[in-house]
């Protein structure tokens, strides 16, 4: 079965809809995996902190399926796509890769560029799976993230409390 992995991101009542966001995706994929939750600063705008984390499954769904459902998720828990694209979320989902597919069937392109470029995918990505290898360079995430330039975005590890 491919690994499906996904981005979660929230700065609106953050720590309320990751706990929502992360029951309901343990409720549709079952067994999942997940890294530590990060705090960090909004990037491409100014706004309030993000909660980020990594989650790490295995899935036989289609692609088209798993990205109508992460739409689907978003929006029942308030997504609003009227706002601009850089602005606060109530749930941000994003799938980084599944199995060695490209994406072209769900219009994606995967493994998603912003693995690359923004800590606060790559350091959960590095946490949760250090010797998975990034397709496109070759190189594990625990690599791509000890040569990462750590100045270019503040992320810090959170005590994050599960309970409702």
């Amino acid at each position: 079965m491919p690994l499906l992995t996904l981005s979660i991101g929230s700065n609106i009542d953050p720590a309320n809809n990751v706990r929502r966001v992360v029951a309901a995706l343990r409720e549709h994929f079952g067994q999942i995996e997940l890294s530590s939750v990060f705090e960090s600063e909004a990037v491409g705008f100014e706004g309030d902190n993000f909660l980020n984390l990594v989650l790490a499954t295995h899935s036989e769904d289609p692609l088209q399926g798993i990205k109508c459902y992460l739409k689907e998720l978003e929006d029942r828990l308030g997504r609003d796509r009227s706002a601009p694209k850089f602005s606060g979320r109530v749930i941000d989902l994003d799938i980084l890769f599944y199995g060695d597919c490209d994406g072209a069937e769900a219009d994606l392109e995967l493994p998603r560029e912003e693995i690359t470029r923004n800590a606060f995918v790559l350091q959960p990505l590095a946490e949760l799976l250090p010797d998975e290898l990034h397709g496109p360079t070759g190189l594990s995430y625990a690599r791509l993230w000890q040569d990462y330039d750590k100045s270019r975005q503040s992320l810090w590890p959170v005590d994050f409390d599960w309970t409702p």
